[in-house]
């Protein structure tokens, strides 16, 4: 899976969106979050930092415009500190590959491993060798088995899922004047992101838009299922006004069904940023709004937690940065702070 990870005025909905609360959001093992932007290394360790010369290594899951959003906040503040990255690998979603890259990057000494750990108890074996020689270990959404802070590892740092989850629900209802019925296409995996996200958009219909009832529920592994799910779904339930999908992906799929069945009406909100998605998005279609993470903070909060743990202060286990609901009205501004690029030209020409 590619995903990877708020009470707002219903007019805001049409500006670019960064909540900052952060109670609800909770890490692998019910750790407070801290937000992002209150993980900084002071002045007077900069230096220190410098003199260092320590070394970092990027080791990540898989390769895709959300990766190269993480690396490129994360480059940018080891260049600030003066840390030279020697290393930077894509284990394909491949959990040995995965334990290879960090055995080959370990021969080259980092001081600083950023990763993405692709199986908890896969990834308690590959990342021992670093952890026992004392690497500051900063891990994106996920942590190996039995992994324990600080003694093993500096931070988690993850979206603020509840935020997702909520910002979706608040788009959804704004998109459908605050009633109707809705459909909940959930990720039926146990992975504490998603369901994170999933039950937070669920939990905020429901106790947030009284004239808004979640009628049809589906779980779903396969994002290749997707339209069949909503095909079913909306057979059952044609008068459907909207429909939450737990992430771009299966959300293509869905758009797709709607299509077919010649649906103008029912809205979609998603997350993470896709290219299809954003299209329908900008031309009027189905698509209500994206909500997604600002990638490039989660590098650069990466980073700063481990170089913070290189020169012993503390550094907070679970660290989330910001949400953002993007929509047709700024979506060249949030898919910028999402993922440090421009969006697609398609998206734009569109636009």
């Amino acid at each position: 899976m590619k995903l990877l990870v708020k009470h707002l005025a219903t007019s805001a909905l049409l500006g670019l969106m960064s909540v900052s609360a952060m109670a609800q959001t909770v890490g692998p093992k019910g750790e407070a979050a801290t937000l992002s932007a209150e993980v900084t290394v002071p002045d007077d360790a900069v230096a220190a930092i410098k003199d260092a010369k320590y070394k970092a290594a990027l080791l990540w899951h898989d390769q895709s415009d959300f990766v190269n959003a993480v690396s490129a906040g994360a480059t940018d503040e080891f260049k600030r500190l003066g840390i030279e990255v020697v290393a930077t690998t894509s284990a394909g979603f491949d959990a040995a590959k995965q334990r290879s890259d960090v055995e080959t990057a370990m021969a080259k000494e980092p001081n600083i491993i950023l990763s993405l750990p692709l199986d908890p108890v896969t990834s308690a074996a590959a990342f021992k060798e670093a952890r026992d020689a004392g690497v500051s270990l900063v891990f994106l959404s996920n942590l190996p088995a039995d992994y324990e802070h600080p003694r093993d590892y500096a931070a988690i740092v993850t979206d603020d899922l509840y935020q997702m989850g909520k910002q979706a629900a608040d788009a959804l209802a704004s998109a459908m004047g605050g009633k109707g019925t809705v459909g909940w296409i959930f990720h039926d995996a146990d992975y504490y992101v998603t369901n994170q996200r999933d039950n937070a958009f669920k939990s905020t219909i429901e106790n947030d838009y009284p004239d808004i009832k979640i009628i049809a529920e589906q779980g779903i592994s396969d994002p290749a299922r997707a339209e069949e799910i909503a095909n079913a779904m909306l057979l059952k339930n044609p008068d459907l006004g909207g429909i939450y999908v737990t992430w771009a992906g299966p959300a293509e799929g869905v758009l797709a069904a709607l299509r077919a069945n010649g649906n103008k009406d029912t809205k979609i909100v998603t997350l993470d940023l896709s290219e299809p998605v954003a299209l329908d998005m900008v031309r009027g279609g189905n698509v209500a709004a994206i909500v997604a993470d600002e990638a490039y903070e989660l590098g650069r909060a990466m980073a700063a937690a481990a170089a913070l743990r290189l020169v012993d202060k503390d550094v907070p286990p679970f660290i989330a940065a910001p949400a953002i609901t993007v929509t047709a009205d700024n979506v060249a501004e949030g898919w910028k702070k999402s993922l440090n690029i421009d969006p697609p030209a398609s998206v734009t020409s569109a636009n």
